[in-house]
Formats: C-alpha cells, sequence, structure tokens
C-alpha cells in the first residue's frame, strides 16, 4: 500500500528534523542529562515538526538503550510506541477532544502509574482548541503532575492558549524552515524514491512551501512523474501556476497601463487552468520584492522572496514608486482576502487589473496617495507647469473695477420696480459703511423708494465702528437695532439670542445711558452674564463717539417720542447728493 511521503519520510531521531537545531540539541542535552520536565509547549507553524518532535521525545524518554539523546528505535519500547501497541503514549487531537469531560477522564487516567514504560505521555495536538472548562481541568495535574507523568503540547495559535498553561510549561518556538534547507531535504527524498527532480524544481517548491517542510513533501508527491524531469514548468503546470515569467510580462502590462493587455493575459491564462487566487498572489509576492527594493536597497536583499532574478527586478526599477507599489499591495490583498466568498472570482480578479492598471479606478487612500505621487514626479521633472499666481495687487484692482462697473450700470431709485422696495440690499462690501436703519413709519399712499444701507458686518471690531450723529437717538430707536447687528459674534452666542428678540430686550438710550428693557428676570440674569453689559457698552460708546454707560431693568420700555419730522421731497436731490440714508419719504 503506497503511503504518502510526508508520512513515509517523518523524521525519527532528532538529527533527522530539519531547520531546528536550537530546539533539538536542547531536547537531546535533556534526555541525556536526564533532567526532563513534566510538560513542554511546542509552538510554530505548520510543517515545521512540533508533532514528530513530541513523538520523538516521548521514545527517547523511554528507549531502553538511547544514543546521545536520539531513541534507538530498535527496542521494544521505541517499536511499541510507534506501532501504537503501547498505549501508556496516548496522542490526542484537542480539535475533536475539547471538552471538559474528555480532559477529567484523561486526569483520572494519569494518576496510574505505566504499565509497559517509565514514563507516561500525553501528546495534545492544536491544544488552544480546548474550551475554557477543559483547560481548568487541566491545570491543576499540570501544576502537580505524579513523577511518571508527561505532558508535550503542540499548537499554532499560542495566543489562545492561557497564560496559566504557559507558565508552567518548557516553550519551544519551531521556525520556518529556509527555502535552502527544504531543498536539500527534497533532493535528498527524491534520490531515494527514484524521482528526477531537477535543483530549480526543488528550489520552485522550497519557495513555495512557505517555510514548511510537510508542505514541500505533499507537493512533490503531487508533482511526481516517473516518466520525465521534474522542473519548474512541470511544477507550475501541475499546482496551475503562471510561473515567473508569465508574472513579470503581466506586470509590464499593468506599469504600462495597458488595461487590455492584462486582462487579455488574465483570459489565457485562466483557460489554460491557472487559478486566479495564484495569480494574484504571484503578483502580490513581485510587487513585494520591488517594494523591498525600492525602499531598504541594501538590507532589503535577503528579504527577497527569490523568485524573480537581478535582470527582471532591475526592469521594473524607477518606473514604479513605492506609493504606486503600496497601492498595488492594498489592492491585491483586499481582493485575496474577498475571493473565500466571492460569487465570481475571475471578475474580481479582473476589477483588481483594471484598478492596478488605471489608479484613477481606485478611490482609495492608496489610490489617491500614488496619484498624488505621481503629479509631484511630472512636477519635479518639469513634465507639467504649477498655475502661476495673480499678485494681489492686480486681484484688488479688478476687484475695485468691477465693483465700479456693478455700480455704472445699477439702476437708479426712481427706476426700480415696486416689488423691490421692501427688499433689503446686500451688505456692503468695506466695512464701516452701516448707517442705522430708520424705524419705519407708517406707509403712505404715494411712497418713493430710497437706498437703505444694511447694518454693520459683525466682523468689523469696535474701532472702526463709525460714530453716530446725535441726532435722532435720544429715545435709542434708532441705535438698537445697529448696535445688534453691531454685537454679533462679539458676545456669546447664548446671549446674543436673547438680545436680538425683540419681544424680550429692547434698548433706550436717554443721554449717556443705555438701558436694556427685558420682560423677565431671567432675561436679566441671562443678558447680565460676564462682561456682557461692559461690550455693550463699549460697542455703543463707539457708535456715538461718547462714552456709555449701560444698565439692566425689566419692564416695558417707555413711550417713543416723535423725534423728527419727516423728510418732504422738495429736499430729495439735496439729501441724494449728499448720501443721505433715509426712509419713509413722504411725497407732498
Amino acid at each position: 500500500m503506497y503511503q504518502a511521503l510526508y508520512r513515509k519520510w517523518r523524521p525519527r531521531t532528532f538529527d533527522d528534523v530539519v531547520g531546528q537545531t536550537h530546539i533539538t540539541d536542547t531536547l537531546k542535552r535533556q534526555v541525556a542529562a536526564g533532567r526532563l520536565s513534566h510538560a513542554y509547549l511546542f509552538t510554530g507553524t505548520r510543517g515545521t515538526g512540533k508533532t514528530s518532535c513530541a513523538k520523538i521525545l516521548a521514545r527517547a524518554v523511554n528507549c531502553e538503550h538511547p544514543v546521545d539523546g536520539n531513541p534507538c528505535n530498535q527496542c521494544a519500547s521505541c517499536l511499541g510506541i510507534e506501532n501504537g501497541s503501547i498505549l501508556d503514549v496516548l496522542e490526542l487531537d484537542a480539535a475533536s477532544n475539547n471538552g471538559v469531560d474528555q480532559v477529567r477522564a484523561l486526569r483520572d487516567e494519569a494518576v496510574y502509574t505505566p504499565a509497559a514504560v517509565r514514563k507516561r505521555v500525553y501528546i495534545i495536538d492544536e491544544v488552544h482548541m480546548l474550551s475554557i472548562s477543559a483547560f481548568n481541568a487541566l491545570l491543576k495535574i499540570l501544576e502537580e503532575p505524579p513523577a511518571h507523568l508527561m505532558f508535550i503540547l503542540a499548537t499554532t495559535e499560542l495566543h489562545k492558549v492561557p497564560a496559566t498553561i504557559k507558565s508552567r510549561c518548557q516553550q519551544f518556538s519551531f521556525k520556518r524552515i529556509l527555502p535552502g534547507d527544504i531543498a536539500r531535504r527534497l533532493s535528498f527524498v527524491a534520490k531515494e524514491e527514484g524521482i528526477d527532480l531537477s535543483p530549480e524544481g526543488a528550489a520552485l517548491l522550497a519557495r513555495l512551501s512557505d517555510g514548511g517542510l510537510r508542505d514541500a513533501l505533499s507537493l512533490l508527491d503531487q508533482c511526481a512523474n516517473p516518466s520525465g524531469v521534474i522542473g519548474e514548468k512541470e511544477v507550475l503546470d501541475a499546482l496551475g501556476l503562471a510561473g515567473s515569467l508569465e508574472t513579470a510580462a503581466l506586470m509590464e502590462q499593468i506599469t504600462a497601463g495597458n488595461s487590455a493587455g492584462a486582462l487579455e493575459t488574465l483570459a489565457r491564462l485562466y483557460a489554460n487552468g491557472k487559478d486566479v487566487g495564484a495569480l494574484l498572489g504571484e503578483l502580490s509576492a513581485l510587487a513585494r520584492d520591488l517594494l523591498l527594493r525600492a525602499t531598504a536597497p541594501q538590507g532589503g536583499t535577503a528579504l527577497l522572496s527569490g523568485s524573480y532574478d537581478e535582470t527582471t527586478l532591475r526592469r521594473f526599477t524607477g518606473q514604479l514608486s513605492p506609493q504606486r507599489l503600496m497601492q498595488m499591495l492594498e489592492s491585491i490583498q483586499t481582493t485575496l482576502a474577498n475571493l473565500s466568498r466571492s460569487g465570481n472570482r475571475r471578475t474580481d480578479a479582473e476589477l483588481c487589473l483594471l484598478r492596478l492598471s488605471d489608479p484613477a479606478l481606485d478611490q482609495s487612500v492608496a489610490g489617491l496617495s500614488a496619484r498624488i505621487a505621481q503629479l509631484e514626479e511630472r512636477l519635479a521633472s518639469g513634465q507639467i507647469s504649477a498655475p502661476s499666481a495673480t499678485p494681489a495687487k492686480t486681484r484688488k484692482t479688478s476687484k475695485k473695477t468691477e465693483t465700479a462697473a456693478q455700480k455704472a450700470e445699477a439702476p437708479k431709485v426712481e427706476d426700480r420696480p415696486p416689488w423691490e422696495e421692501e427688499e433689503r440690499p446686500p451688505l456692503p462690501e468695506e466695512p464701516g459703511e452701516w448707517a442705522p436703519p430708520v424705524e419705519e413709519q407708517p406707509k403712505p399712499v404715494r411712497r418713493r423708494a430710497a437706498a437703505r444701507t444694511a447694518p454693520a458686518s459683525p466682523e468689523v471690531s469696535a474701532p472702526s465702528v463709525q460714530a453716530m450723529p446725535a441726532g435722532g437717538t435720544s429715545g435709542g430707536e434708532n441705535l438698537w437695532p445697529a448696535l445688534v447687528a453691531a454685537l454679533h459674534k462679539r458676545i456669546p452666542m447664548g446671549v446674543y439670542t436673547f438680545l436680538s428678540k425683540g419681544n424680550m430686550v429692547q434698548g433706550r438710550l436717554e443721554g449717556n445711558v443705555l438701558t436694556l428693557w427685558v420682560d423677565t428676570d431671567f432675561t436679566g440674569n441671562m443678558i447680565g452674564r460676564g462682561n456682557t453689559l461692559e461690550t455693550v457698552a463699549a460697542v455703543a460708546g463707539a457708535m456715538l463717539g461718547r462714552t456709555v454707560r449701560c444698565v439692566v431693568s425689566v419692564g416695558r420700555p417707555p413711550a417713543v417720542q416723535q423725534a423728527e419730522k419727516p423728510q418732504t421731497v422738495d429736499h430729495l436731490d439735496e439729501l441724494l447728493e449728499k448720501g443721505k440714508t433715509f426712509d419713509g419719504m413722504v411725497i407732498k
């Protein structure tokens, strides 16, 4: 019966373990000296030798004739443990025996002395799959085990093992095996099995295994061809990969922005049975190598995958910026992560190639960064010129010319249609060109429209406020609306809300005292907070050109006396020439 290569060539001694000498040497010394721990924890990625070392250690501690810490594999104990006839050495899979009941049964059985060997050994593979209650049941016996008991725990996800378990074990971390060590082991196994494996094929299998010898032996078993040599092409065809030449050609099309060519290459490889996920993975490996060369040209050489020669990598040097490579890698990795739940893998791969060929289609942050970097490079090289800035003086002159033209084209007061009489003109462009609005008089039968100036802009500072004439302000009816507008953004918005409501606060000026008449005590308390009254008095004083004191009074303001006699139409031309702001003009 045929046996898989990874099972047939499983290491039987510590010396047969590849690439883990830092662990095997320590275990050999402990076995030889008899200084063994009661619990071991082996961690590392798949296919690096965790379970193999656990089985070797179980045979070594029970071997009748150990050789330099290695089991002899000839005595009855070694043979019985290897073929599974000795039940004192038990291997459990925590993925299928993760309940607390199984661990309690194991704990109850562990107290009995072994029947055929010196030590009872429990190998628990994938120990991170145990439940919390199972870990708690295992904790007590790990803390105070019998002298004849040994636990060997193995896991690929150390972060899922509780700290209380890890602290009671000797922890050994298995590292990924180097591609060179894997290639040598594959060549040895191929020679022993009569498989004609070329050095290039062995190197390619070693790179594809990602540091796992078991994966490399499985790939060799898949590519085995008794009738011919196993080279790179045979490996790529057997595994459905595109190969470095096809991947490099696809990268050239992406770099040139040839979206049609990239899609045609994908269609051809897809028709030949290539997996789109494997193709994107190879493209990601090439982009990673190019990014390492661009960001770390000296120290990054040892980090390269080795799938591409120096000539191929040098061909892309200078054509792709680090930002562009980052955008490509993020797009490929995102697509690869979503392929497992994709409804159409080919469509997702085609969309990814379109985003890679045209960064403008990539709306992510990485795509935006790549486009900005491209613009910066073109600006630095002089391919495009920056827009010249217009001098401030020219802009100011143009603005004044435009304003003068607008004023010249504006219709006269008499020519305005009647429906514009009640509209308020826009705010003036220059600060300080305001005048307090005159309180509206009852509308006469005949009325001629007059231009009114808007109140001061909130941004006008106190020193720039023009002084108001003394006439017409004795009662404060002309001062208050303009003062409220000038106080905007000078006082807190919560207080300004009260001041801007005429039914809650009204201001009346009597001499040099500005009285704020409020409807309730609550309103008075609100506007009296902080330095609000001082600010109101200062702005009012700046508007009137004299010192003003501000007080608060609860109640309704006294009746306003008629301050002025309405202007007549006889003075219209004179007032217009002087630029007088007026309202309620009565035409006799």
